[in-house]
């Protein structure tokens, strides 16, 4: 599944969702309820993940994951809701104890150069994004962002591109330091974005390295660096204290895990041994639609969460 149809149909799920919660623990009779899990990790469903068991309303989709034993929550889109969902939301997720995960922090340039070409416009509106972002993020108490630097510019030398997206990460972490939130830049696979600037681990941590504020971090995307990279132990070894935010999704098919290649729980085990507190975006779509294939998203992460 392709970023941008994985934005577009989180986006769809939530059209018309009523904000007004049905109670704190609408779902802890359910039939559809699965046993309460205590996973080792911070796991992060996305709203739309499991719509079919707990309905279109984010705060019932937010209940459901809490019964069900997730204790944080990502949303890409939490930019665009109103401020009312935003508090609505931030209010069930101060009750049920769950940690916000990143959400979009900015337009993303798909298919041509914003910040690797140092146009000053786009700078500003790159840097007026993030302004805005802090707001969100302090409504719904987010610490994590996601920037992605857009598209290669192909009249420049990697080198100056390199240096006009570094610049412009030094002015947005100014923006966001005094808050305690962090930007985290998001290497993206060349097969399904070709031509992005950000492809690599390698080069996510030189970049943070030039920066060199605690605003500039590492989102570690198994999914895209499986594709681009693999050796994926050793890369998040090398990277480890760029690394702020993890997402995942098999490969191939960007679904679940168990789904595919990817060795879910040996990584899983690594990622806990390094005493990680932070929290794992389930950045991936469900391999069987409807309540099935929700009940198995469920039961594949109680398989890769055994170790």
């Amino acid at each position: 599944m392709q970023r941008r149809k994985f934005l577009h149909n989180t986006i769809k799920t939530t059209v018309g969702a009523s904000v007004l919660s049905t109670g704190a623990f609408a779902f802890s009779t359910s039939s559809e309820k699965v046993k309460k899990n205590n996973f080792k990790l911070k796991y992060a469903p996305h709203i739309g993940m499991f719509k079919n068991l707990a309905g279109e309303d984010v705060v019932d989709q937010l209940n459901f994951m809490a019964d069900n034993g997730f204790t944080a929550f990502e949303d890409n889109n939490m930019m665009k809701r109103s401020i009312k969902e935003q508090e609505a939301m931030a209010k069930v997720m101060e009750q049920r104890g769950m940690t916000m995960g990143v959400f979009v922090a900015h337009k993303i340039y798909w298919k041509e150069p914003n910040l690797a070409n140092g146009d000053e416009n786009l700078r500003t509106e790159f840097l007026t994004s993030i302004k805005e972002a802090v707001e969100v993020a302090k409504r719904v108490n987010a610490k994590w962002v996601t920037v992605v630097p857009g598209h290669v510019d192909l009249r420049l030398d990697l080198g100056y591109q390199t240096a006009n997206v570094i610049e412009s990460l030094k002015q947005a972490s100014a923006i966001l330091e005094p808050h305690g939130i962090t930007m985290v830049l998001e290497p993206l696979n060349f097969r399904d974005h070709p031509g992005l600037f950000l492809k690599g681990s390698a080069q996510a941590f030189e970049i943070c390295k030039a920066v060199g504020s605690p605003s500039c971090k590492i989102l570690f995307d198994i999914y895209h660096q499986q594709i681009t990279e693999g050796n994926l132990i050793p890369n998040i070894e090398a990277c480890w204290d760029e690394i702020a935010y993890f997402q995942m999704g098999d490969n191939p098919g960007r679904k679940e895990p168990t789904t595919g290649e990817i060795n879910y729980k040996n990584i899983f085990k690594y990622i806990h041994s390094k005493s990680f507190d932070g929290v794992l975006g389930m950045e991936h779509g469900n391999s069987i639609s409807g309540r099935e294939g929700e009940l198995a998203v469920i039961e594949a992460y109680k398989k890769v969460d055994d170790f």
